[in-house]
């Protein structure tokens, strides 16, 4: 079962229903709106990991709720439509949209699109490596723990978080505003002394000597890159 909350973004009763019922049976947290504005709001305050988006609103266009969405966030949006044009599917895409559905669709197909964007972005839960093994550290990203040899190790949610996200990457260095909107969410990005807080305690918790880190390293005035073991 899956962890990754879900926004439903649709000015339609009927249709937030349905898709609250069939995403949550198949264990998706679910929330929804019924506006653009309501939408955005929701999703700066709930951090969703992936957007199902209506293209027609009540006030103001799929079109530009995602562009609104894409300029703050790199959360996935799936955009619905019962537009059907490849012009529609381009403009969608070219607006930062991750997947395009027509209505009317099988939940089926929906929720396989779904779980396919959800893998291709590397902060969401259904993305990323699964396991890591440092030395005698063993981090299991699916259980959200860590051990080093039989001692339990505790991250805490949002330390799990921004790790998971630098492992997803390994190897890339990531910048401090990309790191920061990915795990705490689009109105973060500028405070970098918080993020190094939280990388000095990850380091003390996964690095051998934490004074000298083997793995999480940092990119003098840019960000934090994730070296994995050889």
């Amino acid at each position: 079962m899956s962890s990754a909350k879900i926004l439903v973004i649709d000015d339609e009763p009927q249709i937030r229903r349905v898709m609250r019922m069939i995403l949550s049976a198949s264990g998706y947290e679910v929330i929804d709106a019924k506006t653009s504005e309501e939408g955005v709001q929701k999703m700066r305050e709930e951090l969703p990991d992936l957007v199902l988006l209506d293209m027609n609103l009540p006030d103001v266009s799929g079109l530009d709720t995602c562009r609104v969405i894409r300029g703050g966030s790199d959360i996935p949006v799936v955009v619905l439509s019962v537009r059907n044009s490849d012009r529609d599917k381009v403009d969608a895409l070219n607006s930062g949209a991750d997947d395009y559905v027509t209505k009317p669709f099988s939940m089926e197909e929906l929720l396989a699109r779904i779980r396919a964007v959800l893998r291709r972005h590397p902060g969401s839960p259904e993305a990323g490596p699964r396991f890591i093994k440092l030395e005698r550290m063993e981090i299991d990203f699916d259980a959200r723990r860590v051990k080093a040899g039989d001692r339990p190790i505790h991250l805490t949610p949002k330390e799990f978080d921004l790790l998971r996200y630098l492992v997803a990457h390994a190897g890339q260095p990531v910048s401090h505003r990309r790191l920061l909107q990915a795990v705490w969410g689009p109105d973060y990005g500028s405070q970098v002394e918080y993020l190094r807080v939280f990388v000095n305690q990850i380091r003390k918790k996964i690095e051998p000597n934490a004074a000298y880190p083997r793995y999480l390293l940092t990119e003098r005035w840019f960000g934090y890159r994730f070296v994995p073991p050889e």
